[in-house]
């Protein structure tokens, strides 16, 4: 196969493909008209000064823009850094620094999210690469840097220069905290997302003719932008919500006769919840979850009865969500199970035991390792956090825990080391144990996750300094300066944490810290 074979444009280029191939809110945008947006955004890139290599963060809901820059900035050979809507100061200034992004493309208003009150809690001098910002929907909004108005789709500008991408090259930046202080960025080539997208497409049989996807999840992150690739390259039409919400979601899936939707079992359950219907979906062919709440086990047979057919997935950043799925042929204990069969048949998956650290057995359960095409390049502008994650033989570490089945499919059981599976998302407890450090009044911190009513938050602990701090101040602080499922539940103040002696030196006892913070919560 040739180079342009695995660029992001040869994706639209489908025989047979259904028309539209969007829909956004009720609006169709055919496919015509998709590769013509592309166009526009490609020229209106090269007049703000972007080329080859340039880095453009993109700080979106989910619309026709955010594709369109992601596939201009293919056409360009630059790189779009994709910028979580729920970030705040402090994340969206980190993305930025490591990114060395030049321009970003922002929202002016959603919701209740305040673009410009983010962005003004950020000094230039955090930022110095970032040049200018263009917003959507705004001629400007307040802030530090130059405005400009995102009019790609109005204005005529001067053609874009001849295709300069290399599909080898990064072209797309996620986000990804594991267990290290800040975010790393993930980058992706147009090699690794286009052949992963085509895996899907074919792995999932998908027809253009036949089946549809209703695009619920964001597309900064790899679950949301992976499932809208795998459709896009199949040629079938995709609907989009801007951001989920249950109701619209409902009346998409039964007025379009969608076929496919990816989400978590919290998302589905709330969609479930909206209708008495005993089967309300009855073209509905696979729904893929991730599984982030308690009780999901008994979800998922309850929304069986009721014919919302849940596949358990697996997936991260590195090697993209949708890397593996479960099969309408398994047992149903084994299909809405994490992990499942990979995407790619170039994939492979192995088990490293944790101990030992000698390759486990089937049904022992050790670290999982993943080949596979859909592996990211590395950690960008992080050369050592790249090499630490990469065996000598090519498997990403993948700092999950898991078992071979044994038939060519896997289970994921949980994930390893310190991260924290919040709101969906894996923070490292480094990250906010940083932000309230910085706080006036806080000596240091530690931060756990626990089951507070159902859902996984965050508790810190912290050691005060002779001047104890505020704790509603602390909440408030945290508040401007992280994403809101990040902001801790609870804050108590401790004299000490508990900690272990070891060779290797003093360790906090995060278990121990986790059954305080439980007991605390209790008796309440």
């Amino acid at each position: 196969m040739s180079a342009d074979d695995f660029s992001l444009q040869s994706l639209i280029r489908i025989e047979d493909a259904a028309d539209p191939a969007l829909v956004f809110d009720g609006v169709p945008v055919s496919r015509a008209e998709f590769e013509g947006k592309i166009e526009q955004t490609a020229a209106w890139l090269a007049a703000q000064g972007i080329g080859k290599g340039d880095v453009v963060a993109v700080w979106l809901v989910n619309r026709i823009e955010w594709i369109a820059l992601l596939f201009a900035a293919a056409r360009l050979g630059a790189v779009a850094a994709a910028v979580n809507t729920r970030y705040r100061s402090a994340e969206v200034a980190h993305l930025l620094r490591v990114s060395g992004a030049r321009l970003m493309v922002v929202e002016a208003a959603f919701r209740s999210i305040d673009f410009a009150a983010i962005l003004a809690d950020i000094a230039r001098t955090e930022v110095p690469a970032l040049q200018k910002l263009a917003v959507v929907g705004a001629d400007a909004i307040p802030a530090h840097w130059p405005c400009v108005r995102f009019d790609a789709f109005e204005e005529p500008h001067p053609p874009a220069p001849p295709i300069q991408d290399d599909v080898d090259l990064p072209v797309l930046l996620y986000t990804t905290s594991g267990t290290t202080k800040g975010p790393k960025l993930v980058a992706h080539s147009q090699r690794t997302l286009t052949s992963h997208a085509v895996s899907v497409a074919t792995a999932l049989k998908l027809s253009p003719q036949r089946h549809s996807l209703l695009a619920m999840l964001p597309f900064c992150g790899t679950f949301g932008m992976t499932s809208l690739l795998g459709f896009i390259a199949a040629g079938a039409t995709i609907h989009v919500l801007d951001a989920f919400e249950a109701t619209p979601a409902l009346k998409i899936l039964e007025a379009q006769k969608i076929t496919h939707s990816f989400g978590s079992d919290e998302m589905f359950r709330r969609i479930l919840a909206l209708t008495d219907a005993p089967r309300p979906f009855p073209h509905l062919e696979v729904c893929g979850f991730a599984a982030f709440q308690p009780g999901w086990r008994e979800f998922a047979a309850a929304a069986e009865a009721r014919g919302l057919p849940l596949f358990g997935l697996y997936g991260s950043s590195e090697v993209q969500a949708l890397f593996s799925i479960g099969r309408a042929s398994d047992a149903f204990a084994d299909r809405i199970e994490g992990g499942g069969w990979p995407m790619s048949a170039q994939a492979k998956v192995r088990v490293r035991d944790t101990e030992n650290r000698e390759l486990a057995a089937e049904g022992v359960s050790g670290e999982i390792e993943i080949s596979a095409p859909s592996r990211f390049l590395g950690y960008f502008n992080n050369p050592d956090a790249t090499r630490d994650a990469i065996t000598a033989d090519g498997f990403f570490r993948t700092g999950d825990i898991g078992r071979l089945r044994g038939d060519g499919s896997f289970v994921y059981e949980t994930r390893a080391g310190d991260a924290m599976r919040l709101g969906g998302f894996l923070v490292a407890p480094g990250e906010i144990e940083d932000e309230l450090k910085s706080c006036a009044g806080v000596a240091d911190a530690q931060v756990v996750a626990v089951d507070l009513k159902g859902q996984s938050r965050c508790v810190a602990f912290v050691i005060p300094t002779k001047e104890p701090p505020q704790q509603e101040a602390l909440t408030a602080r945290l508040r401007e300066r992280l994403a809101g499922y990040k902001v801790p539940a609870r804050i108590y103040l401790v004299d000490t944490f508990p900690v272990t002696d070891s060779a290797n030196g003093v360790k906090i006892q995060r278990a121990r810290l986790r059954t305080m913070a439980m007991e605390r919560i209790a008796s309440e």
